[in-house]
């Protein structure tokens, strides 16, 4: 896990089967558990639920990747700044969440070496008598590196570097993030879970290529009970060992689930088609994979991990938010097996052989931000890792040196291929009844979730055969809408009549309107996966083109010289009964929708006009915030 950094930054910084089947049984009552008694119902109850918006991975001291770049805070920083209260950057400025304060939270810090490095800079360690403790904190940039890598190393490979790997010291690290969690968990206000990161990195096939690899990680997430010992790439790098361990923690009576993230660098290996160690993905795979994955994280500061230009060519926003350097590397990332929406088609194959779906998950987003909070606001843009990223300068959206234009100017090589393609992004949404562990955490299991960019925005879909276009003015919308069929997540049975799909969204009133919404739908033919982009619904009493299946253009802009955007065009909602005009009833298929703002500024371009200088010319000066649901599923058979 080698960071391509300047090492004098760096040291600048450091000186100042049959249990699965039964397990699948027990998961498949999930749902009855959000049915919350009336004596445990919080204010906030509502059994139409609530979306509560929340992050699911964040780091803090305790990860040994931002440690080494100056990072202190703490989790109890973590759930402070999720409150809504100020908390430091180590680069010396205040960090406050940008609109109302988080649902839900958790600290996610890597299992592996957790707490080590803190130990090793404590005078009062041990481990701060280790030769590597000593260059690690010393002053030679190339020690302070060679020290940094042999744990990154030992991460990647997955062997613990004996010297290092004081499991007392982990085990101890991991209960104090526990009580962390358990201290600040206030039912109806704010959910925190107790929670980790699996940091597994598949390099097999890039020997020759460094430190690139395929990224696996998970963040793995106890829905109340945690156990005393955590399982880490120091135990086993493949994932189906974590999600055997997982199912040993389920039948001592703590469930949890592992969260997949940035499959856009996981070198195709994420979502790949045979096992870690090869072999053809069977059923007893499958099941044992969407018990214990049933949500992915589809956005977050390095990437967005929807679709890819390369596989989805007539979308015209497949190329939002894309970054593809293998990580710690500038080796690109192998597309196929790394994004969501192939995977969601490919998926529906699987089912076909298996009888199991392994990739039905939901989706939500995080911000993997690694100073204790994200930064979801494009004008008020923090980065992620800690003091080499904390400037507009070293982040490559200002020129260096004071300079005020990019004319002969070479980006640093970590601002180039890293930093300046990193975005401001993003956050997990729950639909639930009440703000608890059991509601969120039973709402993530059922899927009924969604993943934005940054920006609240309110979406809801419904798939069923009886809707009607009365439905969308009913004052009993919601209530007739859950009866009458199935919410994102869901399941629709074979059909010979097309359903009808609700969608409704609402505009973060903290960002831009809305300016369309869309329906993808994905399916497996021809020995590959397939997919069709429908706008659904159009701003400003446009109508949808039944040719291109498009909005026309709602004439909203951009003023790139104040970053201010159009007060005359998108919509504060967009609401449609939907039915799909190419509805094939024999054949298996997912929907999902996107939702899409006005453009408006990117993070590089707010630096730049802040700073006064031109803005880079080979970023993008705006973007289009967006909200993506779980799919809905129909099942032709």
């Amino acid at each position: 896990m080698r960071y391509l950094i300047s090492v004098s930054l760096l040291a600048l910084g450091l000186t100042a089967c049959g249990e699965v089947e039964n397990a699948a049984e027990k998961i498949a009552e999930q749902p009855a558990r959000t049915i919350i008694q009336q004596a445990s119902r919080t204010a906030g109850y509502s059994a139409e639920k609530n979306v509560y918006f929340g992050d699911l991975h964040i780091h803090t001291k305790n990860s040994f990747d931002a440690y080494i770049f100056n990072v202190r805070s703490t989790p109890d920083d973590v759930y402070r700044f999720a409150k809504g209260e100020t908390v430091r950057h180590p680069a010396g400025f205040d960090l406050t969440i940008g609109g109302d304060p988080l649902d839900f939270v958790a600290a996610t810090d890597h299992g592996a070496y957790m707490g080590i490095l803190p130990a090793m800079d404590n005078p009062d360690s041990p481990l701060s008598k280790l030769d590597m403790a000593k260059d690690m904190f010393g002053t030679d940039p190339d020690l302070i590196v060679n020290a940094f890598n042999t744990i990154g190393g030992s991460v990647r490979s997955g062997e613990p570097f004996p010297e290092a790997y004081d499991r007392d010291i982990i085990d101890s690290t991991w209960q104090s993030n526990i009580a962390a969690a358990d201290r600040h968990y206030e039912p109806g206000r704010l959910t925190t879970f107790s929670a980790y990161e699996f940091t597994s990195v598949d390099g097999r096939g890039r020997e020759d290529e460094g430190f690139a690899g395929g990224n696996l990680h998970r963040n793995v997430v106890f829905e109340n009970a945690a156990p005393k010992r955590l399982f880490s790439t120091l135990d086993s790098t493949n994932p189906e060992d974590l999600w055997s361990w997982m199912d040993d923690q389920r039948s001592e009576g703590m469930d949890v689930m592992a969260i997949p993230h940035n499959s856009n660098v996981s070198d195709g290996k994420m979502f790949a088609m045979t096992k870690y160690n090869g072999g053809e993905l069977d059923a007893a795979y499958a099941q044992q994979r969407v018990l214990n994955e049933p949500i992915v994280e589809m956005t977050q500061v390095k990437g967005t991990s929807e679709t890819h230009p390369a596989l989805s060519p007539n979308d015209e926003w497949a190329d939002f938010e894309i970054y593809e350097k293998l990580l710690a590397s500038n080796v690109t990332s192998k597309i196929n097996g790394s994004y969501i929406r192939e995977t969601l088609a490919n998926g529906l194959a699987l089912e076909k052989k298996t009888g199991t779906n392994p990739f039905k998950f939901g989706l939500i987003g995080s911000s993997d931000s690694h100073v204790a909070g994200g930064a979801f606001d494009e004008k008020d843009y923090w980065s992620k890792v800690g003091i080499i990223d904390a400037s507009p300068e070293t982040r490559g959206s200002v020129p260096p040196g004071g300079a005020k234009t990019w004319d002969g100017i070479e980006r640093d090589e970590n601002a180039e291929n890293w930093f300046s393609k990193w975005g401001a992004s993003g956050l997990a949404a729950v639909w639930a009844e009440e703000n608890t562990r059991e509601a969120i955490f039973g709402g993530m299991r059922n899927k009924e979730t969604y993943a934005t960019s940054g920006p609240r925005i309110k979406l809801r879909l419904f798939g069923g055969y009886d809707y009607t276009e009365n439905i969308l003015n009913d004052a009993d919308m919601i209530s007739k809408a859950y009866a009458g069929g199935v919410p994102m997540g869901g399941d629709l049975s074979a059909s010979e009549t097309a359903p009808h799909f609700l969608v409704w969204a609402m505009r973060d009133p903290r960002n831009a309107p809305l300016q369309r919404l869309q329906i993808i739908k994905v399916w497996h033919a021809d020995g590959k996966a397939q997919e069709m982009l429908y706008d659904i619904a159009c701003s400003d009493g446009l109508s949808v083109d039944p040719k291109t299946k498009r909005c026309p253009d709602n004439g909203a802009k951009v003023n790139l010289e104040d970053c201010s955007i159009s007060s005359d065009s998108g919509a504060p909602e967009l609401k449609t009964l939907w039915q799909d005009p190419d509805f094939d009833p024999n054949m298996d298929a997912a929907y999902y929708v996107r939702v899409l703002e006005n453009p408006t500024c990117r993070w590089s371009t707010w630096d730049a006009i802040k700073a006064g200088v031109e803005r880079a010319p080979d970023l993008p000066p705006t973007l289009q915030e967006r909200a993506y649901s779980s799919a809905i599923w129909y099942n032709a058979n």
